[in-house]
């Protein structure tokens, strides 16, 4: 064994006394239609609902042995790393100041309140994360405090290992494949550290949004790089900049090839998915390794694979925004802006091209665009995509005219 493996071992034990291994469940769902023996890592069953514990637990515990009277642990972060370490400072009876942006939802403000209860103190202060972080780290040298990363810290990783001594444990065998999804590389690095000695012919895939690929832009240029601009949906990993010493340990892991981007209105596909058919809530970060089973289809018939659903941390009043972002991406939802003629009838004529399974989502007059015509915002949901093309040929047939804007970004954010 590595001295890495051994620590990360030592951390796997110790946080026994916090929460028992999450389970590995193999899901029959997914075998079924992928010919494949798939299990699930549910990080998203932790006591926090994201392995975002395992990295808090290790790094304090191993501060505290060196030093028993460290009277502040600070951090920033907006969701599932704060409420690990506010779990962690009330499990080591210490004292946490958590900062978080000023536009953190209630609901998460409220969670790691409760998870810290009197060991913490929450400061909402600037109006983006890293407006939040310099808060947090000149609080830090202020008063002396220990800052806890939430990836980029050696103790966090072998936290963060944690998960794949537990994935070895109860296999009783190495893997095939494991699927990662990445954000500031933590998780990741920690893993791979671990199994690529316990288990070197195990094969790694690694998954990020595609709207924060860090991984993809660090292997392409060879060290980290921060992006210009970074789509926040996948909030839990959602990372303009991988870490430097999570970078420096996937490094020699990870070729272009094994890197897939999940884009964000398919996560929502497959959050929908796994709510519906299996009954396992799961927010768009831990939604990732799953997303991208149907690009490994040809590739996983017959393998032993692990999917780490890291995190279950959905609000649901995200719902709806979820499900009309899976229903765009299947192409069962569309939205068009219709130029109507202004004269009796004409409303009539177009609700007689509708399909038997064509239903009227929205429709909002949005102006007079000429004195004989209107422009009109519809949203049209169907049983199938493909009842649409036929919906345009009547429509094209009848003299309409229209635009479909429903992959516009820019009328998709002012009008729907």
């Amino acid at each position: 064994m590595s001295d890495f493996s051994d620590k990360a071992r030592a951390a796997e034990q110790a946080l026994r006394h916090v929460f028992p291994p999450t389970p590995l469940q193999r899901n029959d769902h997914l075998c079924a239609r992928f010919g494949a023996d798939i299990w699930l890592k549910r990080e998203d069953l932790s006591p926090v609902r994201s392995y975002k514990i395992r990295g808090a637990f290790n790094a304090m515990r191993k501060v505290l042995a060196e030093r028993p009277d460290q009277g502040v642990f600070v951090c920033a972060s907006a969701g599932n790393h704060a409420q690990g370490v506010a779990y962690v400072c009330r499990h080591f009876g210490v004292r946490g100041v958590i900062f978080m942006p000023v536009t953190t939802p209630q609901q998460k403000i409220d969670k790691t309140r409760t998870f810290g209860g009197e060991n913490i103190e929450i400061r909402l202060t600037g109006d983006y994360f890293d407006d939040t972080l310099a808060s947090a780290q000149a609080y830090c040298a202020q008063v002396g405090a220990h800052f806890l990363s939430p990836f980029d810290d050696a103790d966090v990783i072998e936290g963060q290992a944690s998960v794949a001594v537990e994935i070895m444990d109860a296999l009783n065998q190495a893997p095939d494949l494991v699927i990662l999804p990445v954000g500031g590389g933590g998780l990741a690095a920690g893993v791979v550290s671990y199994l690529r000695a316990a288990a070197p012919e195990t094969a790694f895939v690694f998954v990020e949004p595609a709207g924060g690929a860090s991984l993809s832009a660090a292997v392409a240029a060879g060290a980290p790089v921060t992006l210009p601009r970074v789509d926040t949906f996948v909030d839990g990993a959602a990372v303009a900049r991988i870490g430097e010493q999570t970078f420096a340990r996937l490094a020699g892991s990870v070729a272009a090839g094994d890197v897939l981007l999940a884009p964000e209105d398919r996560i929502c596909a497959t959050m929908l998915e796994m709510l519906n058919v299996e009954g396992i809530v799961l927010e768009p970060a831990g939604a990732l390794a799953v997303d991208v089973l149907p690009a490994l289809a040809e590739r996983i018939p017959g393998k032993s694979v692990v999917c780490v659903t890291s995190g279950g941390n959905f609000d649901f009043e995200r719902l709806p925004e979820v499900k009309e972002r899976a229903q765009r991406y299947s192409g069962v939802k569309k939205y068009f802006i219709l130029r109507l003629p202004q004269r009796p009838g004409a409303l009539r004529d177009f609700l007689d091209l509708l399909g038997p399974e064509d239903d009227i989502a929205r429709f909002e007059y949005l102006k007079k665009s000429a004195r004989n015509f209107g422009s009109v915002l519809i949203g049209i949901e169907t049983k199938q995509a493909e009842n649409f093309p036929a919906l345009f040929a009547r429509l094209d047939a009848g003299g309409f005219v229209y635009r479909d804007i429903t992959e516009d970004a820019t009328l998709a954010e002012f009008l729907i």
